[in-house]
């Protein structure tokens, strides 16, 4: 291991781009792979609040993928952050990080706040920027050009040409950007792309569809191989500043074990529940919890001792009937009296019925899918006292579901936003709409492992 305060000289780069849709997820998974081929140990990172990038990241790399959102967590916790997921399980010979939207897109009415160029900066990292180059030629360059100019903070260290037509057209591509002094080090046809499957909110989970992923990420990395300069790429990382900052530590922000007896948190996974941060668990088995994983879809009972249970975000819609009939494991968490935390997914699966499908009724609400995309970030007050929140404690989290409930929260809500209330506090439960990420919030664990403790 690194020692978690010395100066770090991490090669580092990020994946950026002028707009959605231009291809960072393509070259950033391609890198990971590609360069993990070649046996170096690659750290895989996420700009912004979205869980399914990671995961394809995750299988690139081979060790988890971690977010770096300046909203969540505070601009003082990224670099810190960076380091910590770098060093963790082992040392990383280069971090791989990609951006969300266009590089300069922050969130909305904070300027570049939560931007791509926003990390970029608190991680004094260089910028590799993908450019789909559909329909242009020298504009290209007038486009990277402004891109570079428009924050002389952010420093575009190399293009990836994306969707290009013909060697003609990276011929012209490539003379327009040596006009403007930018290196171009790979260039990718519209023949070779390699797409990942879709849908409602984005692309497919890894978990759901393992061996396709598989194939999708060695194919991704068959692409950079043959059509990036990964030597000029590890340069550009090697470039970046040694990180002087000290690394996040998920035992100093929880103070430390809660007690001596290790409560089993039981955490859900599987395809229907793929939506969580790796510091969460972090952060609980550094409170003193033994973290137990369990799958709704397929195991008949909670773990074997369960004093807490934390049911992350996911897609329920997708696997509903599964879900319901998997109906020991519904009524078991109906009369669970241990505390429970619930985030999105969490909340549909705890519900009367998704689509008119049981769920567990632990809560008294029924969901159903919408035509409507509720996307965002809040500024939340807890409601009430739950077992990890106390009321009147501020948080920063994050929307993005197609889902309504009915109600739309309980009698006692989990928040207050935007002058109304939103989810359910019901005995020992917590659940709602709101993504939040307990690096910001070390103290939700810690009381977590203390109420499964009681």
């Amino acid at each position: 291991m690194v020692s978690p305060d010395a100066p770090w000289p991490l090669p580092r780069l990020v994946v950026a781009a002028p707009a959605s849709g231009h291809g960072k997820t393509t070259v950033a998974t391609g890198l990971l792979a590609a360069l993990r081929r070649r046996g170096l140990t690659v750290s895989p990172h996420k700009v912004g609040p979205d869980y399914i990038d990671p995961g394809y990241h995750a299988l690139a790399a081979g060790r988890p993928g971690r977010n770096l959102d300046p909203w969540l967590v505070g601009e003082e916790r990224i670099a810190p952050l960076l380091r910590h997921g770098a060093n963790v399980p082992t040392p990383a010979d280069v971090a791989v990080v990609e951006g969300v939207m266009g590089l300069h897109d922050g969130a909305v009415g904070r300027g570049s706040y939560a931007s791509t160029a926003h990390v970029a900066r608190l991680i004094a990292a260089p910028v590799l920027l993908v450019l789909d180059t559909t329909a242009q030629g020298r504009s290209a360059a007038a486009l990277v050009l402004g891109m570079r100019a428009f924050d002389p903070g952010v420093r575009i260290g190399g293009v990836v040409l994306n969707r290009v037509g013909s060697p003609r057209h990276e011929t012209l591509l490539r003379d327009a950007l040596a006009e403007v002094g930018v290196p171009v080090l790979g260039a990718v046809t519209r023949a070779a792309e390699v797409a990942a499957p879709s849908r409602h909110l984005g692309l497919v989970p890894v978990a759901e569809r393992a061996p396709e992923s598989l194939a999708v990420v060695a194919a991704l990395a068959d692409l950079i191989e043959s059509t990036v300069d990964l030597d000029a790429v590890l340069d550009l990382a090697r470039s970046a500043p040694p990180l002087t900052v000290g690394a996040w530590d998920p035992a100093s922000a929880v103070g430390g074990p809660a007690g001596r007896d290790r409560p089993v948190v039981a955490v859900a996974g599987g395809p229907a529940f793929t939506f969580s941060y790796a510091e969460t668990t972090e952060l609980l088995a550094a409170a003193g919890a033994t973290v137990v994983r369990f799958d709704p879809l397929r195991d008949p009972a909670l773990p074997a001792g369960a004093r807490a249970v934390v049911v992350g975000g996911g897609f329920p819609e997708v696997h509903v009937e599964a879900l319901a009939a998997n109906s020991a494991l519904r009524a078991e968490l109906a009369e669970f009296d241990g505390p429970i935390v619930a985030e999105c997914a969490g909340l549909l699966y705890l519900g009367r019925s998704l689509d008119g499908v049981p769920m567990c009724g632990r809560l008294p609400h029924t969901a159903r899918m919408t035509g409507r995309l509720t996307l965002g970030y809040r500024e939340a007050v807890a409601a009430a006292d739950s077992p990890p929140h106390r009321a009147g404690e501020p948080v920063r989290g994050h929307e993005f579901h197609r889902t309504a409930t009915d109600p739309g929260h309980g009698e006692r809500a989990a928040w207050r936003w935007d002058g109304g209330r939103h989810g359910f506090v019901d005995g020992r439960v917590h659940a709602s709409y709101l993504h939040t990420h307990w690096a910001a919030h070390p103290a939700a664990a810690r009381r977590l492992v203390e109420a499964a403790a009681r």
